[in-house]
């Protein structure tokens, strides 16, 4: 008896690579350039930029695909005519504003300006290098600020959220209007506009980004004013930037500026700092000063490999696939085609240590696997299964592997856009290849939502009459019972499903509740209390319990005894991972969690079983609400 294709769903099995993803539609990369701010802070005029310009030029960025000068926080000190409209001293910047936007676009140039989404910017709050400036947010200004940028000529807008944090303004609100009005701006002068969203990671902005700006920021500056480049600092940046079911299609979690070639960080941090960023496929905006950059800055900025990685037309991003020992992590990327991953061998220990990357850990089978230095730029041969090389202490080494795909399954819509029983042999992360045809000239979104999770726009570019694909990042569950629902949008094809092996994680149930352990929000700051939520697969569920007796939830928060407290009560917290024995959990037989420092049990407040039930340690007793099964 034939299936009905519905039916035929509950039986698919993973099969070879398939076809599909031989088409891939590039999807816009991250913008790159120079910005103002990491050298400049505020004391910048229209000599300042028109010097960058002249050095970016000469030191050959363009042709390496660095584009946008973008002119940061001072600019405007808070000034409007009888009209609302932005004026500025003319004998800081002659000619207006648009002088210099032209100047940057006379070398073939893109021009970025600066506002805030408050009433004040930045530069009233926190003044550097000139007298503190009110009024120079464009909080009531939205669309005649942006229509003026556009007219002026500029090519990019830096939001700020300084004025918006003081005044506890709701930031996807805010920034859905500033989007809006950048859109209207593109309208009427026909110049586009690329919006940058800067609200510093809060109220979680992978939650809400995707479809209102190209980049939005996932953390705090990367340098404060007069302080030198910190490593420790680049790496929380980093850290914070890997939300990799939010970042596809064009659009990108932002880490902020590049320190590379600043004063007091080395060759090798430097080359860390572009690993990083290349890696999570972030914005690369450099912010040394450019008249005295040294050739060996220049060669690491412009070198191609790297780049590529960065600029890599399949728009994913990378996440970490592997930390063996404390500190020695492997990221792994996706790229275009089909068997070609880029890996970052991160050693954050003091000494130098060997690690490896396992074929099978970035979702390709053990079969031998061509691999490349890059910043040697140098084919280093194949291998079988893995590959491990010595990476100095605080260092990093950058590859690329090209390899084979391991099986992927393949899915057609159940009804229109609604795809069901999908499979993960694990919870973690997937790589979900969706098929489409786009006939019209310009881009269409549709929403994506998995399993109940938070949605996400998704942007899907012109194919003309013949079928492409975008590439997402989804978190599954482990089974089959995964669902990808896409509303809005072109037609759709079949759905690819490839696991990313390497994230593999588990949920926390409990036995009482049937409810997850529970990040909420997707929040990422330290001393956020877990809670029990419906289980979705989602990032914020995907445990790993490691041979250290950590409980890592987004790769690297720790479930943590908060404030290493020791009563009944204590919150059950995350926070970073920093091996201390409250981050320490042993899985009993019977099903419950003890805290290593505490020795109590991990326990849903109160016999609670509810969505936002606090998860808290308690005296050991027994009970079905402390209880739980990592599946």
């Amino acid at each position: 008896m034939a299936l009905t294709a519905a039916a035929a769903l509950l039986f698919a099995q993973p099969g070879p690579a398939q076809a599909a993803t031989a088409r891939q539609v590039a999807v816009p990369a991250a913008p790159m350039g120079w910005a103002s701010w990491n050298s400049f802070a505020a004391k910048i005029d229209y000599n300042v930029i028109k010097q960058q310009v002249d050095a970016f030029v000469a030191a050959g960025l363009p042709a390496a695909g660095y584009r946008y000068v973008n002119i940061d926080e001072g600019w405007w000190q808070g000034t409007r005519d009888s009209d609302g409209n932005i004026t500025v001293d003319t004998s800081e910047w002659p000619g207006g504003m648009n002088a210099i936007a032209d100047y940057i676009h006379s070398k073939g140039l893109k021009a970025g300006i600066y506002t805030d989404a408050g009433k004040n910017g930045c530069g009233y709050y926190y003044p550097t290098g000139r007298p503190a400036a009110p009024n120079s947010g464009s909080e009531g200004h939205y669309d005649q600020d942006m229509l003026q940028f556009s007219t002026w000529g500029f090519d990019f807008v830096k939001v700020d959220w300084c004025g918006g944090d003081a005044e506890g303004l709701d930031a996807a609100g805010s920034y859905k209007a500033i989007s809006s009005a950048v859109t209207k701006a593109t309208a009427a002068t026909g110049r586009p506009l690329t919006l940058s969203i800067c609200n510093w990671g809060k109220q979680n902005p992978w939650n809400w980004a995707p479809g209102l700006a190209p980049m939005w920021r996932t953390s705090t500056d990367i340098v404060y004013y007069g302080n030198a480049p910190s490593q420790t600092n680049m790496l929380s940046n980093f850290d914070q930037a890997l939300h990799p079911a939010a970042q596809h299609t064009g659009y990108h979690n932002d880490p902020d500026m590049l320190m590379v070639g600043m004063p007091g960080f080395t060759a090798a941090q430097n080359r860390t700092h572009m690993s990083l960023w290349a890696i999570s496929g972030a914005p690369l905006l450099a912010g040394n000063d450019l008249t005295a950059m040294s050739g060996e800055t220049a060669a690491l900025l412009k070198n191609p490999d790297v780049i590529a990685v960065d600029q890599d037309p399949r728009g994913l991003q990378g996440v970490k696939v592997a930390e063996d020992g404390t500190g020695l992590q492997v990221y792994g990327k996706v790229l275009a085609g089909t068997g070609n991953r880029a890996v970052v061998l991160l050693n954050r220990t003091s000494s130098a240590q060997n690690i490896t990357v396992r074929w099978s850990d970035l979702g390709l089978t053990g079969a031998s696997a061509a691999v490349r230095d890059l910043w040697a730029q140098k084919n280093l041969g194949s291998y079988a299964t893995s590959y491990t090389t010595s990476v100095p202490a605080g260092g990093s080494v950058m590859l690329r592997v090209s390899g084979t795909e391991a099986a992927s399954g393949s899915y057609s819509a159940a009804s229109t856009g609604k795809y069901t029983a999908v499979s993960a042999a694990s919870t973690g992360l997937n790589v979900v290849d969706i098929a489409y045809t786009n006939t019209a000239s310009t881009a269409v979104t549709g929403t994506l939502q998995v399993n109940g999770q938070t949605p996400t726009t998704v942007s899907f570019p012109p194919t003309g009459s013949t079928q492409g694909t975008v590439s997402v990042q989804a978190d599954l569950a482990k089974g089959s019972a995964n669902s990808l629902t896409v509303t809005g949008g072109p037609a759709l094809g079949t759905l690819t499903v490839s696991p990313l092996p390497g994230t593999a994680g588990a949920l926390l149930v409990g036995r009482q509740s049937g409810r997850c352990a529970d990040v909420y929000d997707n929040t990422i700051t330290n001393g956020t209390q877990a809670g029990l939520w419906d289980c979705n697969g989602g990032a914020n569920q995907a445990w790993t319990h490691t041979s250290r007796k950590e409980l890592v939830v987004y790769g690297d928060k720790c479930l943590d005894a908060y404030n290493r407290g020791t009563t009944k009560g204590t919150k059950a917290v995350i926070w970073d991972c920093n091996g201390q024995s409250n981050q320490k959990w042993t899985v009993n037989s019977d099903g419950t969690i003890t805290n290593v420092d505490a020795g109590l049990c991990l326990d849903a407040y109160n016999g609670g079983t509810g969505n936002g039930t606090n998860l808290v340690l308690w005296t050991c007793n027994g009970g079905d609400n402390q209880k739980w099964s990592l599946s």
